[in-house]
């Protein structure tokens, strides 16, 4: 059963280019004309447009303005663009939704005095209706089974050091467990103290683009919840080193890791990646106090795409949280929309995508896991995203198997807020039966 949770606020970012400290405090508004931000294809849209002096809407100058598409930004391709003078009468973009797609509207004042002023809305159109860009390869899923049939034969044997912590009430641990490829999984992993056999759900936190520790507070959170916790570092680097040394990481070997290998989906580097996500899950349902029912796996951005990936990869998931995911629609460009973080394949001298690149990325492709992903899931998603595009992502949604609700926000970009990750966190509680637990402390 679809479920969709819309935002009520409207589609408006402010965004204060940097003024002097003489200048006005303007700023621009730009608004959808429903706070949903959502139409059907066919149907017209209306941006409104505000530039306001502090409190005082200002009627004189003017605005230039472009709708885009994401694909071609800041170019309209097609799409209104132009100028409109400011005036006591409402100043309004319309724009029709020619597919099913989303669409931003980007304006922008100059003041007389001071640096221009932007702002930007976004919109979408049909966006239930965003299909998969290209078809799952034919041998996917028994390229993925052998994958897995491999690490199989690496032993689950894990090597747990205790972490200190001041709450008696829970175990903390470094883990870590050998996988195939090399780099193992490390993260950290928490747990309620002397909890019965076969009583605690499970739960996976998996991290954004980047090179850092795994994350003990995590870890802890879901531990004080009532549930075998563990948070992963996406690298299978060591936990709790000093900075300088993820910094050298990323700078060293993991410099680009995004784009590493991307010629063969033997070799790319999100293989290895996903596989680290099967053996965590090795891990937690192999501790004598999983509850057998119960794996969820949360994350936003790289790691949204990660939990996509944990749910097609692992029936044993049975609830994904991906925030505003990345590693979706790899093939983007193929069906006229722009690709995903990390924009793994480049396009060539003649505009098309590279015939190798793709053909390996589709492998890879969170979207392809989501056709397979049986698990429930809630979902967020940004209107104005530039990383993580709402199409790449809707593409993800609308291929999900199970139970699922999307969370829109017409004026998000690329981001995690506290609401979301409480909205978030709440249904992790719902679905592992905790939540009645919870709201009792």
């Amino acid at each position: 059963m679809r479920r969709l949770m819309f935002c009520s606020t409207c589609a408006v970012l402010f965004f204060l280019a940097g003024l002097p400290a003489y200048a006005a405090s303007y700023s621009v508004q730009v608004t959808a004309d429903r706070d949903d931000a959502l139409y059907d294809v066919g149907e017209e849209a209306t941006f409104s447009i505000r530039v306001m002096n502090g409190d005082k809407e200002v009627h004189e100058g003017t605005v230039s303005y472009v709708v885009d598409d994401f694909l071609n930004s800041g170019k309209s391709a097609g799409l209104p663009q132009g100028s409109l003078a400011l005036s006591k009468e409402p100043t309004v973009v319309r724009v029709k939704g020619r597919k099913p797609e989303f669409l931003r509207c980007q304006v922008t004042f100059t003041p007389a005095e001071g640096k221009p002023v932007k702002a930007v809305a976004g919109i979408g159109f049909s966006p239930e209706k965003i299909g998969l860009s290209l078809p799952v390869p034919d041998d996917f899923d028994e390229f993925w089974d052998a994958q897995k049939r491999e690490l199989a034969k690496v032993p689950v044997d894990p090597k747990l050091t205790a972490v200190e912590y001041d709450d008696a009430s829970i175990q903390c641990f470094d883990v870590q467990v050998p996988c195939l490829g090399g780099a193992p999984v490390s993260g950290y992993f928490g747990k309620p103290k002397n909890a019965e056999a076969k009583s605690l759900p499970a739960i996976l936190w998996v991290h954004g683009a980047g090179v850092r520790s795994s994350s003990l507070g995590n870890a802890i959170k879901g531990a004080r919840a009532g549930m075998l916790s563990m948070d992963m570092n996406a690298h299978g680097l060591p936990n709790g080193k000093p900075a300088q040394f993820y910094a050298d990481q990323n700078a060293g070997p993991l410099n680009n890791y995004r784009h590493a290998g991307r010629e063969s989906r033997d070799t790319i580097y999100f293989r290895g990646m996903y596989l680290r996500l099967v053996r965590a899950i090795d891990f937690l349902t192999q501790q004598p106090e999983w509850d057998g029912k119960h794996v969820v796996v949360i994350g936003h951005s790289q790691g949204g795409g990660q939990s996509l990936a944990a749910g097609g990869i692992d029936s044993r998931v049975t609830l994904i949280a991906p925030g505003v995911p990345a590693i979706c629609d790899h093939s983007g460009n193929a069906a006229g929309r722009v690709n995903g973080w990390p924009k793994l394949v480049p396009n060539g001298d003649d505009g098309k995508p590279d015939p190798q690149i793709l053909q390996a990325a589709r492998y890879v492709d969170a979207v392809n896991f989501a056709a397979r992903c049986k698990a429930d899931a809630i979902m967020s998603v940004g209107f104005i995203d530039v990383t993580c595009p709402p199409s790449s992502c809707y593409a993800a949604y609308n291929a999900l198997q199970g139970e699922k609700s999307v969370l829109n926000r017409p004026a998000m970009g690329h981001a995690a807020p506290a609401d979301i990750q409480k909205a978030f966190f709440d249904r992790v509680l719902e679905h592992v039966g905790l939540q009645k637990a919870a709201a009792a402390k």
